[in-house]
C-alpha cells in the first residue's frame, strides 16, 4: 500500500526525518510518496538492527571521529589495516587485486565487453580510507552475482597523501580504461558511496566536459555533495546528535586533508553547485538518520529540474551509506534489490 505525504505536513519538518514517526510504525516496504518526487522507504527496522544502530553511536562514531583527525603516520596505519581484512568469498565471482593497464583496483568477475555490463564502484572511506572487504567488496560482489555482471573498483589514491584532484583523477582514468577494454558506456554501471558518491558525481562533469560515452546509468548512495560548509545543508546540525556513524565534528578536518587549499565551492568537489544537464538516469539512496540526507535531497531535486530521470530513496533509522551494511541490517537487502531493478531498467539488453 502507498500513501501520500502531503507538502504542508513536510513543510512542519525541514530538517529533521519528515516521515520519521510513521515509517517507525509501517510494516510495508512500499515507498511513501512525497510531493517533490522524492520516496521515503516505509520499511520497519527491526528491535536487532535499532540495537546495532545504538551501538554504532556508541562505539563507531567516536572511533571514525579519532581516526579523521590523527597524524598521517596513524592514517597509513589504518589504511593498511582495513586493506588487510579478509575478503569476502561470493560464490561464481571470484575478487582478485590486480593492476588494469595503469589502474590497481578489486576486479570481480572477468572483463566482458560485449558480453556482459560491468559495474565501476567508487567506494568510500572519508576521501582517506581504502575499500573495506566485508562491506565495498561483499556488496558489489553480490550485486555482479544477483546481476550477472563483472565489476572494478578502482583504488584511488587517498588523502592526507594525496588531496583534491588525485582521487578524482585515478577514477577519470578507470572509466576510460573500461572505454579502452571495449565497453560501450550503455553497458558501464557507476556507482559509488559517501565520498565515492562524490566522485562519481564529480566524474560525470568529466565525462560529460570530454564528450565521453555517458553510464548507462549512475548510483550514489549517501553522497557528500557540498564540502565548503561543515555547518549546512541543515540535516548537518538536524541530526547531528542521532546519527550513528558520521561525526560532524571531525568532518572539517576530513574535508581540509582532501580539499588542501582548493575551491570548495567548485562544483567537482562540491557537485551540488554542478550543471545537471545530460546526466545519465540516477539513483539516490539515503538515511534520514544521518548529517548527509540533505547533500542527497538537494541535489536529487536539482536533477529532477533539470528533467533527468531521477529516483531518490530516503530510508528511516539505519545509518549512512547503510546498503553497505547488510550483513548488520537485513532490511537493507532490500535497499540491493532496489539497486537491482534500477540497474536492469536501465541496462536491459544486457540483464
Amino acid at each position: 500500500m502507498r500513501q501520500t505525504v502531503a507538502c504542508d505536513k513536510l513543510a512542519k519538518f525541514p530538517i529533521l526525518n519528515p516521515v520519521q514517526s510513521m515509517l517507525q510504525n509501517s510494516t510495508a516496504p512500499e515507498p511513501v510518496d512525497s510531493c517533490d518526487g522524492i520516496s521515503y522507504r516505509a520499511v520497519k527496522i527491526g528491535f536487532r538492527s535499532r540495537l546495532i544502530v545504538q551501538l554504532m553511536r556508541i562505539f563507531f562514531k567516536p572511533l571514525l571521529g579519532r581516526m579523521a583527525k590523527a597524524s598521517p603516520e596513524k592514517i597509513a596505519r589504518t589504511q593498511v589495516r582495513i586493506a588487510a581484512m579478509r575478503w569476502p568469498s561470493i560464490e561464481g565471482k571470484p575478487i582478485r587485486y590486480d593492476l588494469v593497464a595503469r589502474s590497481p583496483g578489486h576486479l570481480i568477475g572477468e572483463f566482458a565487453p560485449g558480453q556482459r555490463p560491468v559495474i565501476l564502484w567508487l567506494h568510500g572511506g572519508a576521501f582517506f580510507l581504502p575499500a573495506a572487504p566485508g562491506a565495498h567488496l561483499a556488496m558489489v560482489a553480490t550485486l555482479c552475482r544477483e546481476l550477472g555482471c563483472d565489476a572494478f573498483l578502482p583504488d584511488y589514491r587517498l588523502s592526507p597523501i594525496n588531496p583534491f584532484p588525485a582521487a578524482l583523477n585515478d577514477c577519470e582514468e578507470a572509466y576510460k580504461l573500461l572505454l579502452d577494454q571495449g565497453y560501450s558506456g550503455t553497458e558501464i554501471i557507476l556507482g559509488g558511496d559517501s565520498a565515492g558518491g562524490n566522485l562519481l558525481l564529480g566524474l560525470l562533469q568529466r565525462i560529460r566536459k570530454q564528450s565521453l560515452p555517458m553510464p548507462a546509468c549512475a548510483i550514489p548512495v549517501s553522497p557528500v555533495t557540498e564540502l565548503g560548509r561543515a555547518h549546512n545543508p541543515p540535516s548537518r546540525y538536524g541530526v547531528q546528535k542521532r546519527d550513528p556513524l558520521l561525526p560532524l565534528a571531525a568532518f572539517q578536518n576530513i574535508v581540509s586533508d582532501y580539499v588542501d587549499g582548493a575551491d570548495s565551492a567548485d562544483p567537482e568537489i562540491s557537485p551540488l553547485y554542478m550543471d545537471c544537464e545530460g546526466m545519465p538516469p540516477m539513483f539516490f539512496l539515503a538515511s534520514s538518520n544521518e548529517v548527509l540526507m540533505d547533500d542527497t535531497l538537494m541535489l536529487a531535486r536539482r536533477m529532477l529540474q533539470a528533467g533527468i530521470p531521477t529516483d531518490c530513496h530516503i530510508w528511516p533509522t539505519l545509518p549512512h551509506a547503510f546498503p553497505l551494511f547488510e550483513v548488520y541490517f537485513p532490511e537493507a537487502s532490500l535497499a540491493r534489490e532496489d539497486i537491482q531493478r534500477f540497474i536492469r531498467k536501465h541496462v536491459s539488453a544486457r540483464l
